[in-house]
């Protein structure tokens, strides 16, 4: 197999599988860096992932209300929670995995195994991210309020499925995309079919998603038996993570037309579809680096239903449609 010659200029401290030209790395001061790269600062994927599920679920409450535009607020508020709780979780699921992340080559770099942050500290920092969550969502109503304390029990569980579980990518998806329902009741104060909808699709996107970043580390979770729907799908992953791509887009599809949307986001979902297929089309399980870039890609596909909903209820208030 060629090697790749390529000196790595990156300090010594960051993460493997962080990208080369992240912001911590290069511009943060150094005593913070261990805790950035702790909250994974430094790979802002998941928090976009995180984010568009909330944002979505709102955006969609606000067109079944006729609202032409989305509360910046909401919106405010939303990406400052998920900031926060996706440094929380991330630094509850290292401390939790932090034996098991010093024997996989992609995470044993990360600040805990690698001795940057010590475990109280980790503990020191989920607090603190915790409660800047908290801080938001102590701004919501009380129906939100208790529906989003619910979801605690999901987040807590989650770093111990894959060690009793083929399937730890959908405890994963029911506890990653709890804002599909909080964004709904910020709007509404109650829950309803679209928001139900929206969440079950974005559950099977997640299983879809992180079953292909999961292949990055299916050598090492079979060596420490760990389960994983990457080993569970195994040579079957492409028509697994189609099917489950192909379920989520009927789900939004329908929670669309549940709550009123029009022609605008049904073009944008059927996009989105179409980059679903790019990346089971061009899936290569075998390659990293190719695992990588589509799970990357799917912030794309978070970024375009947004802007479907924002486009569609904006024109359609115009147009007297609402």
């Amino acid at each position: 197999m060629p090697q790749d010659t390529t000196l790595d200029t990156r300090p010594s401290t960051s993460v493997a599988d962080a990208p080369s030209d992240n912001w911590v790395d290069r511009w943060a001061p150094t005593s913070w860096q261990p805790y950035l790269r702790l909250g994974r600062f430094d790979r802002p994927i998941g928090t976009w992932l995180l984010l568009f599920p909330c944002w979505w679920s709102q955006t969609l409450a606000e067109v079944e209300r006729g609202q032409p535009f989305p509360s910046i607020w909401l919106l405010v508020l939303f990406a400052i929670g998920a900031v926060a709780m996706r440094a929380a979780g991330c630094a509850y699921n290292d401390y939790v995995d932090r034996e098991i992340d010093a024997q996989v080559a992609r995470t044993r770099s990360r600040p805990i195994p690698s001795g940057q942050v010590s475990p109280w500290g980790a503990l020191v920092f989920v607090a603190l991210m915790s409660l800047a969550g908290l801080a938001v969502l102590l701004t919501l109503n009380t129906f939100t309020i208790m529906l989003a304390i619910a979801s605690l029990a999901i987040i807590a569980i989650y770093p111990f499925a894959k060690r009793y579980t083929s399937y730890p990518q959908m405890v994963l998806g029911l506890a990653f995309n709890w804002g599909a329902l909080v964004g709904w009741a910020a709007v509404k104060g109650s829950l309803g079919w679209p928001a139900l909808l929206l969440y079950a699709g974005c559950v099977l996107w997640t299983v879809g998603y992180d079953t292909i970043y999961a292949h990055q580390d299916k050598d090492d979770d079979a060596l420490l038996g760990l389960g994983s729907t990457a080993l569970t799908f195994g040579d079957s992953t492409v028509s697994w993570v189609g099917g489950l791509y192909s379920g989520a887009v009927t789900l939004w599809l329908a929670a669309g037309l549940l709550a009123g949307t029009h022609l605008i986001y049904f073009l944008a979902v059927t996009l989105v579809f179409l980059q679903m297929t790019w990346q089971v089309a061009t899936l290569d399980t075998k390659s990293p680096a190719n695992c990588l870039r589509r799970f990357r890609s799917n912030r794309d596909v978070g970024a375009a239903v947004f802007l479907g909903l924002v486009a569609d209820m904006s024109l359609s208030w115009f147009a007297g449609l609402s």
